[in-house]
């Protein structure tokens, strides 16, 4: 019996798979595309490689023959769907790409999910679902049908498409939805990798708006750490949604100076306009994680940005 765990090459991906191994047999499927280098997801799978639990199966989850052939050679009983095209600004250029890939992989695999009668399915969320949202800090019960980017769009579809598996099939689903996450492997194009990087470097760090924009950052140890508690909730409950963040916000400018501090040097500031899509302010109310997961961050950005940039200089070399 084992897991399937798609994305699982990726920044989140390749965490939980090493957390997986520990006690499950995981089947990884990934199909390393060019949105950034792919040797950087390779190296992510080096330690998992060193298993012999581990199965990587390389293909696109739009590949539905590709697909059904990984549900006919393993015995699943759980999948954990983190495969998805990314970033809210690339949506904004390429909506029909992230249309087809969230919209009809996501599709593709719990169709699978049905064929093969899995019953345990875990959707990785996005805080991006909340949009413009007045409700200071986001709960799961917001209003959300106003999504501000292709992006966020795909993924609440692929959150009401799950919910209608679940009602049609008694698939068992939970979806946590990540805020803001960061640490070691985080994709290079994120906004504190890529400061990070032009920092070091001397080169300008863009950044859209006045600095007072706000996100709720939230360290991957403390999402692996969620993620693991929602399989349990998933193996109870029938449908579910849980906020998984710091519940505390960071302005950019703060993010910028706290970069700044772990590197030792400082940033050349390059003032852009705000950006179409991007929000004001991500924050996670997770108190029903805390109540229904026992969810419990530990780590603030004040001690995770160190962390990351110890692991930037490292790969560094």
């Amino acid at each position: 019996m084992a897991v399937l765990v798609t994305g699982g090459a990726g920044f989140i991906g390749s965490h939980l798979v090493e957390k997986l191994l520990n006690t499950e047999e995981v089947v990884c499927v990934d199909d390393f595309n060019d949105f950034y280098d792919p040797a950087i997801k390779r190296r992510n799978l080096e330690p998992a490689l060193q298993s012999r639990n581990f199965h990587l199966r390389q293909g696109d989850i739009r590949d539905l023959p590709f697909m059904e052939g990984v549900f006919r050679d393993f015995p699943l009983t759980e999948v954990i769907h983190l495969a998805a095209r990314a970033g809210v600004r690339p949506s904004l250029k390429d909506p029909l790409l992230y249309e087809d890939v969230n919209g009809r992989g996501t599709l593709n695999i719990l169709e699978l999910c049905r064929k093969y009668d899995v019953k345990s399915f875990i959707f990785g969320g996005s805080s991006s679902v909340y949009g413009i949202n007045n409700n200071i800090p986001f709960s799961e019960d917001d209003e959300i049908s106003r999504p501000v980017s292709p992006y966020a769009a795909t993924k609440r579809a692929n959150e009401l498409m799950c919910y209608t598996y679940h009602h049609l099939y008694g698939i068992h689903v939970t979806v946590p939805r990540f805020f803001t996450v960061y640490g070691p492997r985080q994709r290079p194009e994120m906004a504190i990798h890529k400061f990070t990087r032009l920092i070091d470097e001397g080169l300008e760090v863009p950044l859209y708006g006045d600095g007072s924009s706000r996100r709720d950052y939230t360290y991957i140890d403390d999402i692996i750490q969620g993620v693991m508690a929602a399989r349990a909730a998933t193996a109870i409950g029938p449908y579910d949604i849980f906020n998984l963040g710091e519940s505390r916000t960071t302005e950019l400018r703060k993010l910028v100076t706290l970069i700044e501090e772990a590197l030792g040097k400082k940033a050349r500031i390059k003032r852009l306009s705000d950006q179409p899509g991007d929000v004001p302010v991500t924050y996670a109310d997770i108190s029903k994680s805390k109540r229904l997961l026992g969810y419990n961050p530990q780590i603030t950005v004040e001690e995770g940005i160190p962390l990351f940039v110890k692991w930037y200089q490292e790969m560094k070399g």
